[in-house]
């Protein structure tokens, strides 16, 4: 399927691995010229060559507001204005509510919710212009159904949903749509460290630890980066027109809730 969207810049936050890179991945299969963002350098630069001519890297923190304006500079510079922007970083750490102090409620804050507003912030005035764009937030599937221990990173990316929310009427005249994916549990390395943890805990094999968690889904398995990357694609493309405003959960069906 043609998306529409061969020759538009996209801007990948997060986009070295995982999930972020999945996305890349589809969209520079689809035509697009690709800005991989990873605040490792090495990581964003290895990334890039992997992705091809039509991906350039670009490192930087998108936790902190001067590395958030020189990420944006660096797109501007190496490809122009952009048409698709993906927001994603990692998750803040796990653990009850009560035993997170200030300092890390804030980070988590500016990572994982501010950070996303800004980047749209800075490519509405061209979208605007171009009477087209694409934001897309990779969040969580705790948005949808919150888990014990995950209320750090659950409030952050449920604050980021509503303030995203409001933004896609806002932006709706303008040919712009606001999404965000919602992954469950993917085999990328941040779940990888879950279950290698489990299986020390509870004194269980790497691999029936993986098995125990692949069973708690009904398609019976984990989520493949490949499921998420067209995913992403298919909202970033010409075909997603109309759909605005919306929490798509990748999960294999992972979430219980009605709606």
């Amino acid at each position: 399927m043609d998306l529409g969207i061969s020759g538009l810049n996209a801007l990948v936050l997060g986009g070295s691995r995982g999930l972020g890179f999945a996305s890349a991945q589809a969209l520079v299969e689809a035509g697009v010229k690709v800005g991989v963002n990873g605040r490792n350098a090495e990581n964003a630069h290895y990334a890039a060559k992997q992705l091809g001519n039509n991906a350039v890297a670009l490192p930087g923190d998108v936790s902190i507001p001067v590395g958030r304006k020189a990420i944006m500079q660096q797109m501007q510079q190496q490809l122009g204005k952009v048409s698709i922007l993906i927001t994603n970083a990692g998750g803040p750490p796990p653990g009850p509510v009560d035993q997170h102090d200030h300092t890390t409620w804030l980070h988590a804050l500016e990572t994982n919710m501010l950070s996303a507003l800004d980047f749209a912030v800075m490519c509405l005035p061209a979208m605007k212009t171009a009477g087209f764009g694409r934001i897309i937030n990779i969040t969580s599937f705790t948005v949808r159904e919150p888990y014990a221990n995950m209320g750090l990173a659950t409030s952050v990316r449920a604050g980021l949903t509503g303030a995203m929310s409001s933004l896609a009427k806002e932006v709706a005249p303008f040919g712009i749509t606001v999404n965000n994916l919602l992954p469950g549990l993917m085999d990328t390395g941040a779940l990888e460290r879950v279950y290698k943890a489990q299986s020390e805990r509870d004194g269980i094999s790497i691999e029936t630890a993986k098995q125990r968690m692949a069973e708690s889904i009904p398609m019976q398995r984990l989520g493949r980066a490949e499921d998420f990357g067209h995913v992403c694609a298919f909202m970033s493309s010409r075909h997603a027109a109309y759909m605005t405003g919306q929490n798509i959960t990748v999960d294999g069906g992972l979430v219980k809730s009605l709606l």
